[in-house]
């Protein structure tokens, strides 16, 4: 990827790279990597909500339940979609979220980074942080969860599949596609 195609990327776009995607699509490795390249402060939602609500992701859960996340959630990305153009990534179950959806589609580009099953079941095994696949199969979790929010995510703006491959593809990936967009 040449410097002066992914340097332009930021005043074509103005606009946020909101990625979104199941957990294990590669959203904040990917999108750390995007925003260097791009010359993009990177946000994570998830790491933002945990900052605010001085709390895990898992302990927001247990203690509050996913409806009351979610809403915290939702004015996370709106704080974040506000300010200056940036590369985001957003927990799994964001842009299932209608409001915050509509907000990422009007305010955003939002990427939907897609992976197979085994994948995101190896890249999610290796750590236990991850509050909806506490307790369960994570290849049924994850199957399930792919069937319920495809839907959701096939209303992004650019859908890139993601593989075990290098990271670096995946953001050359997405840069093409933006330069397309």
């Amino acid at each position: 990827m040449d410097k002066a195609s992914s340097s332009s990327l930021p005043d074509r776009t103005g606009r946020s790279i909101v990625l979104v995607g199941l957990m294990g699509a590669g959203k904040s490795t990917v999108g750390r990597r995007l925003a260097a390249a791009m010359k993009r402060d990177f946000v994570d939602v998830d790491d933002e909500i945990e900052r605010a609500a001085n709390r895990t992701i898992a302990e927001i859960f247990d203690e509050f339940g996913e409806a009351h996340f979610r809403d915290g959630e939702r004015r996370v990305v709106q704080r974040i979609m506000n300010g200056p153009p940036s590369v985001v990534a957003t927990g799994g179950g964001a842009f299932v979220d209608e409001r915050t959806r509509a907000l990422i589609l009007e305010r955003g580009v939002a990427v939907w980074l897609d992976a197979d099953i085994d994948t995101l079941v190896e890249r999610t095994g290796r750590r236990d942080t991850r509050p909806l696949l506490k307790g369960g199969n994570p290849h049924a979790i994850l199957s399930d969860l792919k069937e319920r929010r495809s839907d959701a995510y096939s209303q992004a703006h650019l859908h890139i599949v993601t593989d075990n491959g290098p990271h670096e593809r995946t953001v050359a990936l997405i840069v093409e596609a933006l330069e397309a967009w």
